[in-house]
């Protein structure tokens, strides 16, 4: 194809009022070196990592508390510090809230719309949008989600199905076999288990009868064939926190990692002539911030770090990917807090070892304050004050409507033990939920030159389209 005519004759854009001139649009930003850009190359595979719900504050206390611990940064920041990526920001706002959830934010991107919060690539009048890895797959490209969530959620259905709610994750479960995408790992056996879904249909089954591998252990993706398409559902809805995993031989040995799927995505996709396209999501950075967990949040965003990595050494051997590294919207928006301890305070959050969702769930209603220091101290690594063990130990004692966090089932008292670690580690919240940040944006490879310092949620999907010249067809 003639790059340069293609452009010309517009067959890419329709985008109205938005953009004018898609060329004008993606002017070039200074933030990308020419040593790791090859100018006007066309991007034969493209890999978008998505940390969902990832506040600023979140990027820099993942950064801070590694390299207080390593003396080195993160994957994502040294990219920024050996100016290898073009950065941007970008305006996450859905059609009818300037907070985005995970479904519109996603859609955003999957369908080059904005839609209302609750819904995928689905228009108010009835009408849907394409999801763009549909329009990779009728290109000859390959096309693949991973994630830590189920792969049934809101950010892998933006790019890959339609629902007016983006809840019925039964129903989009049933879009995946009929699309045929080549690698979906992630969690939500419930969504795909004859046993557990409402309809008693066997998704396994009819998923290895169009010639899926399926597998639910680690063991079992790690020995899969590449040469196959593959359905990987780790664990009832989402795989284990990272903290947890590492700190519990049992969890490290059934469930992979991000990085682990990550690259077994890539190696099922690589060698397909026309390339591929890949989504790969740290969902529970979200959830983390949901319950603000800061243990939780941290090694969430640093096993989403280690994705980058992955993703990282394949584009930079194979020069013809474009990685995008980005978040959906912010979420609770963490901070370190001014303090004259405020070092040696923070510094405290390198003896975590447990989500506040696992202590929690260690203490009983029939505990004494004193056995609540004892776990606290275990998992924590501090000494409680006798008053805070006297108020944590009161929500096992007495209904308490101070419960908050979104994916709070078990209704634990998660802002209470974050308020009390804030006093010993310095890191302070502003909510328990999505806030309308502008968000982080970087790219590398091919297409990455024409980044703009800002853009609109809607615009990446153009320009993932753009960068892999592949033409705007329903």
């Amino acid at each position: 194809m003639n790059r340069r005519k293609f452009f010309k004759n517009g067959a890419l854009f329709t985008l109205g009022t938005t953009l004018i001139n898609p060329i004008d649009t993606f002017a070039g930003t200074p933030n990308a070196i020419d040593d790791f850009v090859v100018k006007g190359k066309k991007a034969k595979n493209i890999i978008i990592l998505v940390s969902d719900g990832m506040s600023r504050g979140t990027l820099t206390i993942a950064d801070q508390f590694q390299y207080r611990k390593t003396g080195k940064h993160t994957n994502w920041i040294q990219l920024y510090n050996d100016n290898k990526v073009a950065i941007s920001s970008m305006d996450m706002s859905s059609k009818n809230s300037v907070v985005t959830d995970s479904g519109a934010a996603s859609s955003s991107w999957g369908g080059g719309v904005r839609v209302n919060n609750g819904s995928i690539n689905y228009n108010e009048d009835g009408s849907y949008n394409t999801p763009i890895w549909q329009k990779f797959k009728k290109a000859g490209k390959m096309a693949g989600c991973v994630t830590t969530v189920p792969i049934t959620h809101a950010t892998p259905a933006g790019f890959t199905a339609v629902s007016n709610k983006r809840s019925d994750m039964p129903g989009i479960a049933v879009q995946y076999l009929e699309n045929e995408y080549d690698v979906m790992l992630g969690g939500g056996d419930k969504y795909f288990n004859a046993k557990k879904r409402p309809d008693n249909r066997d998704l396994y089954g009819d998923f290895k009868q169009k010639g899926y591998q399926v597998v639910n252990t680690r063991d079992e993706l790690l020995k899969a064939d590449t040469t196959k398409p593959i359905l990987g559902v780790f664990g009832e809805e989402d795989l284990p926190y990272t903290v947890d995993r590492i700190n519990q031989p049992k969890l490290a040995a059934e469930y992979p990692s991000l990085a682990e799927m990550t690259e077994v995505a890539i190696n099922r996709m690589k060698k397909n002539k026309n390339g591929f396209v890949l989504q790969v999501e740290s969902g529970k950075v979200d959830w983390a911030a949901h319950a603000n967990d800061i243990a939780g949040l941290i090694h969430e965003q640093l096993a989403f770090d280690e994705a980058i990595k992955v993703a990282m050494d394949f584009a930079e051997k194979d020069k013809n990917t474009l990685v995008i590294i980005t978040t959906d919207h912010g979420n609770a928006n963490p901070g370190i807090l001014y303090g004259s301890r405020a070092n040696v305070e923070f510094d405290t959050l390198q003896n975590y070892t447990a989500t506040n969702e696992f202590i929690l769930n260690q203490i009983k209603g029939s505990d004494n304050i004193h056995r609540v220091r004892e776990i606290v101290k275990q998992y924590n690594g501090v000494d409680l004050h006798k008053e805070d063990s006297t108020e944590l130990l009161s929500y096992y004692t007495k209904l308490s409507t101070d419960n908050e966090g979104l994916y709070n089932y078990k209704k634990l008292p998660y802002k209470a033990i974050s308020d009390i670690q804030k006093r010993y580690n310095s890191v302070g919240w502003l909510s328990m939920d999505h806030t309308g940040d502008y968000v982080d944006l970087a790219m590398f490879g091919p297409g990455s030159e024409n980044l703009k310092p800002f853009m609109k949620n809607t615009d990446l999907h153009y320009f993932m389209l753009q960068a892999a010249e592949v033409e705007n067809k329903a």
